[in-house]
């Protein structure tokens, strides 16, 4: 009779859980990404390398994988998880500071909902990055390759954050503890977690606003410098045809460690998309970006780094999810001579053309 009575309790908090599983949809779904690109520098460099602050599309006279996943989603109404392996040139220069598998982690990240009633979440793990309008995922960009505003800031992150959105949509404020500037694991001597903040604001259709900061030390307590960064931009979409994306960041680092002095780095960018139809489209970009001192891109000139950016992209999308894009761009460090060319000479223009194939399933 005990052991009858055992078999009902088992049974019915069976039959429970999978009522609770009924009610709560889940829903798991696999999905890939590959971009294949050709790109010709036309400093043609022997090592066939784009210059160390090109993070993506960075090699020269090549056929070769910018960035190629697959990925697991796992959702439901209060838990939500990403798993995502990955390869690609993107993913070698990106986490080149990482070690043996984790290389090759691109996303991998859990989250939990905290109110029934409210969408107030808390995510921990891999990430992407809080920062910036454009992303690892080409084709989720207006352009083809990444401006000098993103190659240089963190494309990933790990970490905590607390996030909410609003019932309307209107609002999405998030805070967040990382592990560094772009980290999967902390410096080695680094004790300091790093902290970040990101503000969307959508007051309607056309406009979003952003606002996301990063503060912390990226190096080992030795020589502590405290990083202070702002990413402000704003895209406009004017209709179905015409869109504006505009944005600023500004950094400050200390000069040396417990130092009230400051070097700073700033870059602006404007990008404008005209939509031809659903199958074309083109995009112009114009970007500046000013290290003087070296801060994110070290030249070893004495003007440091201050380079003009002019790029002119079109877009054709062959399939729904076969996409094929081509671009022209021209870099120019006006004061110093900072590329290498085949005979290893320096020059102060970078010019490229681009051509890729994204697809997605």
């Amino acid at each position: 009779m005990k052991n009858k009575s055992i078999l009902t309790v088992i049974l019915l908090c069976v039959t429970v859980y999978l009522s609770a599983q009924e009610k709560e949809k889940s829903t798991l779904t696999i999905s890939g990404y590959a971009e294949v690109y050709y790109q010709q520098d036309f400093n043609n460099p022997v090592d066939n390398k784009r210059p160390s602050f090109v993070y993506s599309h960075n090699r020269n006279n090549e056929f070769n994988i910018n960035l190629a996943f697959i990925k697991a989603a796992y959702n439901t109404e209060r838990l939500r998880t990403n798993i995502a392996m990955a390869t690609g040139t993107y993913m070698n220069t990106n986490y080149s500071a990482e070690t043996d598998v984790i290389k090759n982690i691109y996303e991998a990240n859990v989250g939990f909902k905290l109110s029934k009633k409210h969408n107030l979440w808390i995510d921990a793990g891999l990430m992407p990055s809080h920062i910036g309008f454009e992303r690892a995922i080409g084709r989720d960009n207006w352009t083809l390759t990444r401006s000098l505003f993103a190659d240089n800031s963190p494309y990933f992150e790990t970490g905590a954050k607390i996030s909410y959105t609003s019932e309307s949509t209107m609002w999405f404020i998030s805070g967040m503890i990382l592990n560094g500037w772009q980290r999967v694991q902390r410096v080695n001597g680094n004790s300091t977690p790093a902290f970040g903040h990101q503000i969307i604001f959508k007051p309607n259709a056309k406009w979003i606003f952003n606002s996301s900061s990063f503060i912390g030390n990226d190096k080992a307590d030795s020589v502590r410098q405290m990083r202070y960064f702002h990413n402000l931009y704003a895209i406009y979409q004017m209709n179905d045809k015409i869109g504006l994306t505009t944005g600023f960041d500004i950094g400050a680092e200390q000069k040396s460690k417990g130092s009230s002095a400051y070097n700073t780095w700033f870059t602006p960018v404007l990008i404008a998309k005209y939509t031809a139809n659903q199958k074309l489209a083109l995009t112009g970009r114009a970007e500046y970006y000013q290290d003087k001192k070296g801060v994110i891109i070290a030249t070893g000139t004495s003007n440091g780094f201050q380079a003009v950016g002019l790029s002119l992209n079109i877009d054709y999308n062959i399939l729904p999810n076969l996409m094929w894009r081509t671009e022209i761009r021209n870099l120019n460090n006006g004061n110093d001579a900072i590329f290498i060319d085949r005979d290893n000479s320096l020059k102060r223009n970078s010019t490229t053309a681009t051509s890729a194939l994204a697809v997605s399933f």
